[in-house]
């Protein structure tokens, strides 16, 4: 059963928080590994690569293949129940990964959390596009992906919270534990207040069904939209700076100052990431939506400035020769590379056929994922243990993050691209809805 056409203001805003705490979830579960990684890498006796691939690409392999079908279904049928099935399953898979007593046993848990947070986004961004009009779009989605920071936020304060009196006193495993049924306790909760939104409500007068086309069709579909396909490259590749960054981030302070206090350390990355990086997602969707409606290039120059602007400052804050400096330059460059998620977001949803919505999600986080999530902390962690070869740790990962922050240069002119072909492509995007609406 489906939804009225148009709910409520304030059901709207119940459902974009309740699912911007969802994908809060999904990052406190991914992203959890990279802040207690020097005490899994301790306990379980893993290399940096070995650490790397936990991190990236055993994770990112299964929830960017499993996405693809998932979406498909969320195109299809009940999307509510997708996700709070989803979001129980990665629940589950991360409470087991804090029984793992090995490498293989930690890696087959965190492909089963990829598996479950597969079934994410896709139907959470169909949803949400189906409650906000295109013109509301960026800033709806932009709360979305609050998520990220608040999410990540979330997992360095469970870690302060869950940890011993003494910061060395770090108890890994129960910590994941208690994610794990947080989780699936908000997957019940998920089921039970949500309701289905009617598909294509925001586009269209009168609600028809809307023909499914087939896979292969979606799939040449989205791939056929220069736009669109710039703003995967884009995204994907700026956020493979910002995946190494933060599975490496706290074992770098620890190299850099051993005797720096973990516990005020991951305390002060919980802030940095629920206020600078929250405050720039926020920023950046509603900028993106007031500056677009003037310029619709918009969309991709303020992605491509705010990402030049992190070039420098990356690499900077692994130069500094104090935690504090450290922990000032990374408030900038939170601030600034949260700008890129709500365009991008937008142009995702908006530049997709309203019957390919979900799929276009899976198919952005697909290329997003496999070249940041997959690539990013396994690259990093590779050049560290190549660097080390010659090199003391802390110098060897300094040379390795700098590196890896110029990835940055092909996300920058990407989202230039973006910029000089979406005016066309947003035009064509408005008339593809309307033959569908007539058809």
């Amino acid at each position: 059963m489906t939804d009225q056409k148009m709910p409520s203001k304030s059901y709207r805003r119940l459902v974009l928080v309740l699912l911007t705490i969802v994908y809060g979830f999904n990052f406190i579960d991914r992203q959890i590994v990279g802040i207690l990684a020097p005490f899994i890498q301790e306990d379980l006796g893993l290399t940096n690569t070995q650490l790397g691939l936990l991190i990236g690409l055993a994770f990112a392999v299964f929830y960017t293949l499993v996405a693809i079908p998932i979406a498909w279904l969320a195109d299809r049928y009940n999307r509510v129940n997708i996700l709070s099935i989803s979001l129980a399953v990665w629940s589950g898979f991360t409470a087991l990964t804090g029984l793992a007593g090995n490498f293989m046993q930690i890696g087959l848990a965190r492909m089963g959390v990829g598996i479950g947070e597969a079934g994410g986004s896709p139907p959470s961004h169909s949803i949400i596009s189906d409650l906000y009009p295109k013109e509301e779009r960026a800033g709806a989605l932009g709360v979305y992906s609050m998520g990220i920071p608040l999410g990540i936020m979330a997992a360095y304060f469970a870690t302060a919270s869950l940890m011993g009196a003494s910061g060395e006193d770090v108890d890994w495993r129960r910590i994941f534990i208690f994610l794990g049924v947080s989780g699936v306790v908000l997957a019940v909760i998920v089921r039970l207040v949500l309701r289905e939104p009617v598909r294509g409500a925001m586009e269209f007068d009168n609600h028809a069904d809307i023909v499914q086309p087939p896979f292969t069709e979606s799939l040449k579909s989205l791939l056929k939209i220069p736009a669109w396909w710039s703003m995967c490259l884009g995204i994907a590749f700026g956020s493979f700076v910002s995946y190494a960054f933060s599975a490496f981030q706290t074992k770098y302070v620890v190299a850099l100052d051993p005797s720096f206090d973990f516990k005020t350390l991951v305390m002060v990355l919980g802030v940095i990431n629920g206020t600078t990086y929250a405050g720039g997602a926020f920023f950046g969707a509603k900028l993106a939506d007031r500056w677009g409606a003037k310029n619709i290039r918009a969309y991709g120059w303020l992605p491509a400035i705010a990402i030049g602007i992190c070039l420098p400052i990356g690499i900077a804050s692994f130069w500094v020769t104090t935690v504090w400096a450290h922990l000032a330059f990374t408030t900038v460059f939170l601030l600034f590379l949260g700008i890129y998620l709500g365009p991008s977001f937008a142009i995702a949803q908006t530049l997709a056929p309203v019957n390919m919505r979900a799929m276009s999600t899976a198919l952005f986080f697909f290329i997003l994922n496999m070249i940041a999530l997959g690539g990013g902390p396994t690259f990093a962690g590779w050049l560290i243990d190549v660097f080390k070869e010659g090199h003391p740790d802390l110098e060897a990962m300094r040379y390795a993050m700098s590196v890896t922050c110029l990835m940055f240069i092909p996300s920058i002119i990407s989202f230039l691209v973006v910029s000089r072909v979406l005016p066309d492509d947003w035009a064509a995007a408005e008339k593809r809805n309307q033959d569908l609406k007539k058809s």
